[in-house]
């Protein structure tokens, strides 16, 4: 984070400082809401969760040099004490962005934002200093805290926004206000939540309309293959630029195709020129998260060439998210189990079709949460395209959403012993234990709550060591 005083921060926050020997101490390491990561100069930010209250850790971060506590109740160290540590957190982040001036760019959609984020930022950081979130740190805490890093010479801050309601990305822009924005697309994940698409799609719009207007630099930035994206061109005054497979996308991908492999490789068109892409990532879903990459870049003054570069060169920079290994017994295993909702499910089976050319393709699925009343015609419909692309064999692990995939297979003419059912993760792994052969390939996916990364993690044990590719 940049240097700020105590006084300064207190002031910002609208907090009182408390056993602050030297208003004029300094914070100049970053902002941690972990005591783990507390240092010299550092600002430790102390919530009160549901297991573990910050303020227990007060005197431990002080001891490791943290300059002082953010809480919300004195603890007998430095500290600077305020009615709310959220909010306080929140007008911290505000501040040191306004201060900063730096151009940030925010995102959000209902699948692919953290790919897109990493596209986004391995691509700016070849012109100028990026920051950008972590993993998936996209809420009202996450979020401040990553603005916090930026320092006076980061050029380029890319957020990822997400939400859960309708206000939630408005409350977001008004933390650390964008200058461009980008809407991915409008599926079903969170759909449980909000009720419906359209209630969806206006949640995600409230991106655009916080930008500034076109005069002002303010440019949204919409999938044109998505219609309920594309309607929100009427919801902002900032420039609109569309990317897509679209004729009428300013940004467009043609050509597109799969290598052997199953990563993507298109013609990038962009305004000011066409280059050749080929992706170290796989899947054709990233084609439109590598044109929605490249339409920011081309705003910030990019090359159709250097974006082109970029994006080929790019990898996976947070985990559990395609990440392809290939064990010694040449058995590829796709680990995509972070998270799934409807389209990202599709998505990844298309991509481990593929992949697997010519080999035997097994899918490990589990539960897709927070669908709501569409969780059963949702899960059968991912039963049912796992049998219309030929997938070998379909393993549903868990409760009754898994039943549900079987039987959306079942129904779709699966009824030898291409789809089974299984209990939990541990008969999973003792079924592919048993049965997988060199050269399969294995998708495992589910919401992140299943935990079907252990299966993945089990595979790899399995197979020894083996070489982690696209990355």
């Amino acid at each position: 984070m940049i240097t700020l005083s105590l006084a300064e921060i207190a002031e910002v926050v609208g907090g009182r400082m408390h056993d602050i020997p030297d208003a004029t101490a300094q914070v100049t390491g970053p902002v941690v809401r972990d005591s783990r990561e507390a240092g010299p100069g550092s600002l430790f930010v102390a919530f009160v969760g549901e297991r573990v209250d910050g303020h227990d850790f007060a005197s431990a971060v002080v001891e490791a040099g943290a300059a002082a506590v953010l809480g919300s109740r004195p603890v007998g160290v430095p500290a600077i004490v305020v009615d709310d540590v959220q909010a306080a957190l929140g007008a911290l982040a505000r501040h040191v962005v306004r201060r900063l001036g730096t151009t940030l760019v925010a995102l959000t959609g209902s699948a692919g934002k953290t790919s897109t984020k990493d596209l986004i930022a391995q691509v700016l950081r070849r012109k100028a200093p990026t920051v950008f979130t972590p993993g998936s740190m996209n809420n009202e805490v996450g979020l401040p805290l990553t603005a916090l890093t930026a320092t006076e010479e980061t050029r380029f801050l890319v957020l990822e926004m997400g939400a859960r309601g309708i206000g939630h990305i408005r409350y977001l822009c008004e933390l650390t206000p964008p200058k461009v924005g980008l809407v991915l697309n409008v599926g079903s994940a969170h759909i449980g939540e909000f009720g419906g698409r359209e209630q969806i799609a206006q949640a995600k719009g409230e991106l655009v309309e916080a930008l500034p207007p076109a005069e002002e630099g303010g440019t949204a930035i919409l999938n044109a293959d998505d219609v309920l994206v594309r309607a929100m061109a009427s919801r902002t005054k900032a420039k609109v630029i569309l990317f897509g497979e679209s004729d009428e996308a300013d940004v467009r991908a043609e050509n597109v195709r799969l290598t052997d492999s199953g990563q993507p490789s298109f013609r990038l068109h962009t305004p000011s020129g066409a280059s050749d892409v080929t992706m170290r990532l796989y899947g054709e879903h990233h084609v439109s998260n590598a044109l929605a990459a490249a339409a920011v870049a081309h705003e910030l003054g990019m090359s159709a060439d250097e974006i082109a570069t970029a994006l080929s060169e790019a990898g996976s920079l947070s985990r559990w998210r395609m990440e392809v290994t290939e064990r010694p017994d040449g058995v590829t295993v796709v680990n995509d189990a972070y998270n799934a909702n409807p389209e990202s499910m599709k998505a990844a089976l298309r991509a481990l079709v593929a992949m697997g050319k010519g080999r035997r393709t097994w899918a490990v699925l589990g539960k897709m949460a927070e669908l709501g009343d569409e969780a059963l015609a949702e899960h059968d419909a991912v039963g049912r395209l796992a049998v219309r692309l030929n997938v070998s064999k379909l393993v549903a692990v868990g409760g009754r959403e898994a039943r549900w995939l079987q039987l959306g297979a079942y129904n779709e003419g699966s009824w030898g012993e291409e789809s089974v059912h299984v209990s939990d993760a541990q008969a999973a792994v003792d079924l592919l234990r048993s049965e997988l052969r060199p050269g399969d390939v294995v998708l495992v996916k589910a919401s992140r709550s299943v935990g079907l990364e252990s299966v993945a993690s089990a595979l790899l044990e399995t197979g020894a060591e083996g070489e982690v590719a696209g990355r």
